[in-house]
């Protein structure tokens, strides 16, 4: 147990900083787009064709951007960057909430006050990833118009987000049974 508890705590800080580094280069990349867009596609790789554009893609958040002359539409990028950096950073604080999940529960019971609460933002912040994946379509929609980008979402995260709001109301009563139980003894 204490090797999967070990491996676990690796695995999500990596995975967490994979996250805040790919936020970053994001943002590096969709600053670019609006400041110097001729860069963007010297630094960026795109399976870009101009019969079928190129296909962005973060957590569910899509959108097939026109392609003219090799070069992929900016405000399309930089719409997609906006939204790419607010998913990954999301994404980032729930692998660091995982991580200090297991780092609160080593040794001790994971029914903790802390706990809950990490595992409420959880699930809010699994619930505002596709959230902000549509109100980045609708946005996308509205400045570049319905016709000019192909617009997906996937909408696991609200199901995962309610699942782990539920889970965090099972912990908050296994607090209070713990309460109880310490209370009579």
């Amino acid at each position: 147990m204490k090797n999967i508890q070990k491996t676990a705590k690796i695995v999500t800080k990596i995975v967490e900083i994979f996250h805040w580094v790919a936020a970053a280069l994001m943002v590096a990349a969709t600053v670019c787009s609006a400041v110097a867009p001729s860069y963007v596609n010297y630094f960026v790789s795109f399976d870009a064709k101009d019969c079928c554009g190129a296909n962005l893609s973060v957590y569910g958040f899509e959108i097939n951007a026109a392609v003219t002359n090799g070069n992929v539409d900016m405000t399309a990028f930089l719409l997609f960057g906006i939204g790419a950096v607010l998913i990954l950073l999301l994404m980032a604080m729930i692998f660091r909430n995982l991580n200090l999940i297991i780092k609160k529960s080593e040794g001790s019971t994971p029914f903790q006050k802390d706990n809950v609460r990490l595992f409420r933002e959880i699930g809010i912040f699994s619930i505002a990833v596709p959230v902000v994946g549509i109100l980045m379509s609708i946005i996308t929609r509205l400045v570049l118009g319905a016709e000019a980008t192909e617009i997906s979402n996937s909408f696991s995260g609200l199901v995962i987000g309610i699942v782990l709001l539920c889970i965090s109301e099972f912990f908050a009563h296994g607090i209070k049974l713990e309460q109880d139980i310490d209370g009579l003894v």
